[in-house]
């Protein structure tokens, strides 16, 4: 980056200059004063260009109205229990194994278990296949869920439009999904990404837009922090439940891959709940067994041309920890020839010039950073952060504890990190920036918003990302990507 090359410049300078006091001694005294002038003014040049170059990218001159982020009253009419009895509720799917050929399809009903069944078929008036599942419940303190079902629906068809129907013997309800295309290395697909979404007004808003995008995402990659019910008294689940009926217009419809982040950890020894995690992993599976891993914090799948891999960052994930284990296993699992794009998903980013949870992910930076530049990971997503935020491709991978390299510098082979934890929640937005803007951070925003993530093929992608005080269709900031396996290369200016 630039201050590592400003700091070269600058010993370059003193070489010179000694070089230039060892010759000048030599010099008549005319000579040697007009030397000494023309050397002050060559440094002067110098370290004026230096001054210019010195800066990082760009902080967004949009300000959003100073408002602050409020949950939707509980009659709001996006939390409306579905009626009849025992009625199917936060009805949501995820991808139920690595290659897109299964599909997890969880619901709750409040009333009575009912029935575990699913009948699907890829036409809406006949249901021809029929799926079996489990039944759950949970306390929580004094709360008691309703009966979570999930059922996998196996050996289906890619890029097929299937309908499904859940809640048998009182209640049904119906819904559809389209299986992904089939894993191969030009199949276009486009992902959304949401983050840090919570319940508020601002959530709302971010859902209608991500819905109304003319860009029609077909899977969200969600990056953790869902329904934010740690911050109500006691960690009140009844706030899983309104989020849960908050989310399932789209969730019932298009997997959302889960990322579990810190409001999703519910440790509350004060009130006897010493399990971490357990609302989210009761109610939200993922297919973590079929990618070998041993919990549902960290796993990967495919999907289209994309190899998603799911890291948790509030697991044990230093050397010999299941998670590092299991990641250093990963990696070279992954075929660029098949899937030749690779994104991580984690939920605290590694690099954050807002000066909320700063440095947060700097340890597992430097535990797996050296692992995404060998393996040319093309992307990262992030939360965490209340705002929004691109890097430049940066590693910093060179620094150990005598040898002073601990600058991030320009790196071809490295990633691009985007902190997304703008979805809306009611903690309100990050809006104080870390001065000057580090060079490594491209474009940075305080707003609620989403993204999309659109693979045209091997070689390319789309990306935009959508403030919510915008049209359906504006972008606030996008880039090219250039596929780091395929065609690395540096990509054109981003255009923000």
């Amino acid at each position: 980056m630039t201050c590592i090359w400003n700091l070269r410049v600058f010993l370059f300078l003193v070489s010179v200059a000694l070089a230039y006091k060892e010759r000048e001694c030599a010099l008549p005294q005319r000579e040697r004063e007009m030397g000494s002038i023309s050397m002050l003014f060559f440094f002067f040049l110098i370290l004026v260009g230096c001054a210019v170059q010195s800066h990082g990218g760009k902080t967004s001159s949009f300000v959003r109205k100073d408002e602050k982020a409020i949950d939707m009253a509980l009659d709001s009419d996006v939390f409306t229990v579905p009626a009849g009895y025992n009625a199917p509720q936060q009805v949501h799917i995820i991808q139920g194994d690595m290659n897109g050929e299964a599909v997890i399809v969880s619901w709750v009903t409040q009333d009575e278990p009912g029935s575990s069944k699913v009948l699907y078929g890829t036409s809406e008036e006949k249901l021809e296949f029929s799926a079996e599942g489990k039944v759950t419940q949970y306390k929580f303190y004094t709360y008691t869920s309703g009966f979570i079902h999930r059922c996998t629906l196996r050996k289906l068809k890619h890029d097929t439009k299937y309908y499904y129907e859940v809640g048998f013997g009182h209640t049904t309800r119906k819904f559809w999904f389209t299986t992904p295309p089939k894993v191969g290395p030009d199949v276009p697909y486009t992902f959304g990404l949401i983050g840090d979404l919570g319940q508020s007004y601002d959530s709302n808003r971010t859902l209608t837009h991500y819905e109304m995008n003319p860009v029609k995402g077909k899977t969200v990659l969600f990056v953790g922090d869902l329904s934010y019910a740690d911050n109500y008294p006691n960690h009140d689940n009844v706030r899983w439940d309104t989020w849960g009926r908050f989310v399932e217009r789209s969730t019932a419809y298009q997997p959302w891959i889960w990322t579990a982040g810190n409001h999703e950890i519910d440790f509350a020894p004060e009130i006897g709940e010493t399990i971490p995690f357990k609302p989210f992993t009761h109610r939200y599976p993922v297919p973590y067994r079929a990618s070998g891993s041993t919990t549902p914090f960290w796993y990967s799948i495919k999907r289209a041309s994309a190899y998603i891999i799911v890291l948790a960052s509030y697991s044990a994930y230093g050397k010999y920890t299941p998670q590092f284990k299991w990641l250093e296993a990963e990696f070279p699992k992954v075929n660029r020839s098949e899937t030749p794009w690779l994104i991580v998903l984690m939920h605290s980013p590694w690099y954050n010039s807002y000066n909320y949870h700063y440095m947060e992910g700097e340890s597992m930076r430097v535990m797996y950073e050296p692992w995404f530049v060998k393996y040319k990971v093309d992307v990262v997503f992030a939360g965490h952060v209340h705002a929004y935020e691109r890097s430049e491709r940066v590693s910093n991978v060179a620094f150990n504890i005598v040898n002073g390299l601990c600058m991030p510098l320009p790196d071809p082979s490295a990633p691009v990190y985007i902190t997304i934890g703008d979805g809306g929640n009611l903690e309100g937005l990050a809006t104080n920036m870390t001065e000057p803007q580090p060079e490594y951070s491209a474009y940075r925003e305080s707003s609620f918003g989403h993204a999309t993530f659109d693979i045209k093929n091997r070689t390319h992608a789309y990306y935009a990302w959508h403030r919510n005080q915008d049209g359906y269709a504006v972008e606030a900031d996008t880039m090219w990507f250039y596929n780091r396996f395929c065609n690395a290369m540096d990509e054109p200016s981003a255009s923000s």
